[in-house]
């Protein structure tokens, strides 16, 4: 079917470089969970389901672990969320849906009981100082929002949409030669970590009623902003990406005139030395 092919061409094309990479990094630094149980920042019963979860070398038994006692350690993320950023609770995050997409069922169901929504826990960490734990939470609620159960929709969705926004034209702005402050960042990693943002619009756009709500959140200028500036190949085959996920909706393609998107994908396709770009733009152009 045509969702399964979106489905399978975004998870192919999503690049986890640099957080895979800190993942990694997260992965060999073991948490001594021992001090936080001695601290009385996590129970014994906590502490010990941690424990049994880390002694897992498989993801089979670690599924079946969580089916087990999937709220246990829901519960435990959710309420260590204004704790210190630790390695520990980062690669929790990590794990569940890369293992399992259907994991994410566990925090709808975690957020109901609540009365909340299951993003609602994440969208606060796209304000922190730390680069992993900010994009970890963005990929996260992208994640949710095209693998649950419930679509995500107003002021959570705008809030997402316009921080989407504001981390590409941050790369619009490079491009241009424009003040963007990175601090510490080197520029390959500033880079890797935008991608990582497009990635999640790529995770988002794969739902029909998330394209509307893209281009009813002028979207389309946005990532024609990013197309008509210099930019590296990866993130402009992204970015037409997107454009061909619009695409599969018939309502977006007379959108998608209107922003004079053709002239410009024609531009990069005579100029374009990567194969996997001309591929994408002749797939949007079909």
């Amino acid at each position: 079917s045509v969702k399964m092919d979106i489905r399978g061409a975004v998870d192919a094309a999503v690049p986890t470089n640099i957080i895979a990479a800190k993942a990694a990094e997260v992965r060999a630094n073991k948490v001594n969970w021992q001090s936080y149980l001695q601290g009385q920042m996590i129970s014994g019963e906590d502490c010990e389901f941690i424990q049994r979860f880390e002694q897992k070398r498989n993801p089979e038994e670690k599924q079946e672990l969580l089916q087990a006692e999937g709220n246990q350690v829901t519960f435990l993320s959710f309420n260590n969320l204004s704790f210190e950023e630790e390695n520990g609770r980062k690669f929790l995050y990590q794990l569940y849906f890369n293992e399992n997409h259907q994991r994410v069922c566990i925090f709808f169901d975690y957020a109901k009981r609540g009365k909340n929504t299951a993003w609602s826990y994440f969208l606060p960490m796209l304000n922190r100082q730390d680069l992993f734990t900010v994009h970890m939470a963005a990929r996260i609620i992208a994640k949710l929002a095209a693998w649950g159960r419930e679509l995500m929709e107003g002021s959570d969705l705008n809030y997402y949409f316009n921080w989407i926004k504001t981390q590409l034209s941050s790369q619009k702005l490079r491009g241009t030669g424009g003040s963007v402050e990175t601090g510490a960042v080197s520029t390959s990693d500033s880079s890797q970590y935008v991608q990582c943002v497009a990635g999640c619009l790529q995770l988002m756009l794969r739902v029909n009623e998330y394209r509307f709500a893209w281009v009813e959140a002028d979207g389309v200028n946005c990532i024609m902003g990013v197309l008509s500036n210099k930019c590296g190949f990866q993130l402009q085959y992204q970015m037409i990406f997107c454009v061909w996920l619009l695409a599969f909706s018939p309502q977006m393609c007379e959108y998608l005139r209107r922003y004079n998107i053709v002239p410009v994908l024609s531009d990069i396709l005579q100029e374009s030395v990567k194969e996997k770009v001309t591929r994408i733009i002749l797939a949007a152009f079909r």
